[in-house]
């Protein structure tokens, strides 16, 4: 076999495509040096890659069982299985159940099911009776008097959780309606220049009794540095698996009103002028919260400390020992983080630090959080402070009336610099990067700048972390939205040194990763959608229905063969429907072409004859919006079908659009917060850093005006006619 050929089949073996198609149809093959990249990456010797092959097949064989074994409920003959030398005799499995129960078979391994031989060795099935509990259990093999081998077993459902009053037949009465919100843009009379869990409740108590919405969909509320402009992505986080402190409402904390020096401090005029020009900027200023929150935290983290014994003390030490070595590794690189930077302020990352403070596990490490427990504790009691306040305000959605509640989202990056791959590089893969590969938004492709995960990595430790990650970011809701949910089934890797244009997709354990995401959505109670934006395989597209996991259907996108927008009818039923999402242009500026006139302004358009085709197909793309609208007698007679620009006609397109989605078949619709205020420019634009305001635009109107501004009065008198008419108020329950 030639070199290249057993390149090809070592990629093949290892799920790296070694051809993908772009969205334009063009077919891509990723050259040698790439396969040989990330195949590297993935911990493959790549120095005579057939012995290799060989070499890994030959470890393969000498397992008895695997090293994770994830089934359905009702487990397939063959799922369970061992390895064994020809001849082998008694063979035991036993079952050790999360619940404390137990399953056991013993038969002759000759008696077993063939599945597979190699030389002297034989694959057999050992199959158990009955359907296995819900849950994550933990297997052990013995074959003769030979030592016994343990995995993990994962038994889960075959579909997701669905809210009840969702109408899983067409027909069927039950959708729902949300508005989705950027918390950290929330204005208000009262808050510190960030939203918070206070104006979180004041838009659960509009949507409910104004709006009439199912739930109010967030931006991920995953811990940040906090630093602009590099280190404030939601979709970046330092960690994926705790919260922001900054969207902690400091006055409602209980310490706040029991200490009488925060409240001095609070009251002094140095502190109450920082939160006006906090509170009247008009982008959000995350440092300066970040410290003013930090400081008051602190204060308030001493007063809990000298309270003693009490009942809330003993709350936050059960959060703490339930949340384990987790939330001991983040709080001590929190702490770390912050001592480091204090006596050095050019360490901004844990790469640049100190050598024995990069290793979590190291004596420095272990020596400097005993060192420093109150600080490490300090952090621990904010994660507590956000937790309690976050459940809070689920409890007051489904109490006003929410069916649904608060709807989540789980960023699909961790910053490379970040808690993350300090406590659990490990569990990533090192020499790739994960981007995109060119599209009408990215000419160039992406390049992400994070690393892709280990995949046998996670699989060995029982996918812990994944579901950790999923667990974790859906509790206090009653929905979870999966960024870039082809994550599952496949990234696109980028060698280092190399462009975006030059990497290629590699494969994932999908079905793994489904049935554990489907296994958590069961025991907390959530539905899950999944951002499926972008090209889709056949495969993906079968395995998230099959699922039951909501899709994402955009009014922009969703266009029939010749180009045309599809139809309400048209749409799919398990689907979440919206005009647009944080990274795509609102109504308004899509209709004005903000958002190309902002790619251009940053430099991502890269010549004159470029930007004028851009903008050339908006004008075509506006016109079928217009004659999908009239289409269905949405706009009125007179509202011209040429080319316009004009703004004063977009409250008219609001309204039509917003009567086009509601009359869809989709179960879910959701309004972004910058098309109930008729905002131009969107809240993030993909391929910029400083370049534009990223995730820092506040929203018009302060959540006091949601009922007091007569623009916002009209529109939600507008928005709740059309969830009255298409059966969607409160989920038509």
């Amino acid at each position: 076999m030639d070199p290249s050929t057993v390149l090809q089949a070592a990629a093949a073996a290892h799920g790296i495509q070694t051809e993908y198609f772009d969205i334009w149809g063009r077919k891509h093959n990723p050259t040698g040096a790439v396969l040989a990249a990330v195949l590297a990456a993935k911990g493959f010797d790549t120095t005579d890659i057939a012995a290799s092959l060989a070499r890994r097949e030959a470890e393969a064989w000498a397992r008895t069982a695997p090293e994770c074994l994830v089934v359905d409920v009702q487990p397939e003959p063959a799922d369970f299985w061992v390895q064994a030398d020809v001849g082998a005799g008694t063979v035991r499995l036993r079952l050790a159940l999360e619940d404390g129960g137990t399953a056991e078979r013993t038969a002759r391994f000759a008696d077993l099911e063939l599945l597979a031989t190699a030389p002297g060795r034989e694959r057999r099935a050992i199959a158990l009776e009955g359907p296995l509990p819900m849950g994550y259990h933990t297997a052990e093999v013995t074959v003769d008097d030979g030592p016994a081998v343990r995995f993990n077993v994962i038994a889960a459902p075959d579909r997701v959780c669905h809210p009840p009053f969702l109408g899983e037949r067409r027909g069927e009465r039950g959708r729902g309606a949300g508005i989705a919100i950027s918390l950290f843009g929330l204005r208000s009379a009262r808050n510190w220049g960030c939203g918070d869990t206070a104006d979180l409740k004041a838009v659960i108590d509009w949507s409910a009794e104004d709006a009439g919405t199912s739930f109010v969909a967030l931006n991920p509320l995953h811990a940040l540095h906090n630093r602009a402009p590099y280190n404030t992505s939601p979709y970046l986080p330092l960690c994926s698996y705790y919260r922001n402190f900054l969207y902690i409402d400091v006055e409602a904390v209980p310490e706040f009103q029991g200490s009488a020096r925060a409240q001095r401090v609070f009251a002094s005029e140095a502190i109450q002028q920082e939160i006006r020009r906090l509170r009247q900027s008009d982008l959000v200023e995350y440092e300066r919260a970040h410290r003013l929150k930090l400081r008051f935290l602190k204060l308030l983290f001493r007063e809990f400390r000298r309270g003693g014994a009490t009942e809330r003390w003993r709350a936050f030490e059960a959060f703490v020992e339930a949340e384990g070595e987790l939330l001991d590794d983040f709080a001590v690189y929190c702490a770390l983080d912050e001592w480091l930077h204090k006596r050095d302020r050019s360490l901004w990352v844990w790469n640049d630090w100190p050598a024995g403070y990069q290793e979590p596990r190291s004596e420095a490490v272990r020596a400097f959080a005993a060192r420093h427990w109150r600080s490490v504790l300090f952090y621990k009691y904010t994660q507590f402070v956000i937790d309690e306040q976050l459940a809070d305000c689920q409890r007051h959605a489904l109490t006003k009336g929410l069916p649904i509640g608060l709807y989540h989202d789980l960023a699909l990056a961790t910053d490379r610099c970040g808690a993350d791959l300090w406590a659990h590089r490990r569990y990533y893969a090192r020499g790739c990067r994960v981007g995109s590969p060119p599209d009408d938004f990215a000419l160039e492709g992406q390049d992400w700048a994070f690393p892709p995960p280990d995949t046998e990595a996670h699989r060995a430790n029982g996918y812990r972390l994944f579901r950790e990650s999923i667990r974790k970011n859906a509790r206090h809701g009653g929905a979870l939205r999966i960024d870039h949910v082809m994550r599952f089934f496949r990234l696109f890797w980028i060698p280092d040194g190399l462009k975006a244009v030059e990497g290629t997709y590699v494969r994932d354990r999908y079905i793994d990763l489904i049935r554990i995401l489907a296994l958590e959505s069961h025991r907390g109670k959530f539905l899950v959608v999944g951002e499926d934006l972008g090209t889709l395989e056949p495969y993906i597209s079968e395995t998230l229905d099959r699922f039951g996991i909501f899709g994402y259907r955009l009014f922009y996108f969703e266009r029939g063969a010749g180009g045309d927008l599809k139809r309400p009818h048209e749409y799919t039923r398990r689907a979440i429907v919206s005009v647009t999402t944080h990274d795509l242009p609102t109504i308004a500026g899509f209709w004005g072409a903000s958002d190309i006139l902002a790619r251009r302004r940053a430099g991502l358009i890269p010549d004159e004859a470029t930007f004028q085709a851009q903008l050339d197909q908006r004008a075509q793309d506006r016109q079928k919006m217009l004659d999908a609208l009239h289409g269905e007698k949405l706009l009125p007679h007179w509202f011209p079908r040429a080319e316009t620009h004009a703004p004063e006609l977009t409250g008219e397109l609001h309204y039509a659009i917003m009567g086009y989605l509601a009359r869809t078949p989709s179960l879910l619709l959701v309004v972004n917060q910058e098309d109930l205020t008729k905002e131009t420019e969107q809240q993030n634009l993909p391929g910029t850093t400083a370049e534009y305001p990223n995730w820092r635009r506040k929203m018009r109107f302060t959540v006091e005006e949601l009922r007091g501004n007569q623009t916002l009065r009209d529109f939600t008198a507008m928005f709740r006619g059309w969830l009255v008419k298409t059966g969607r108020l409160n989920g038509a329950r």
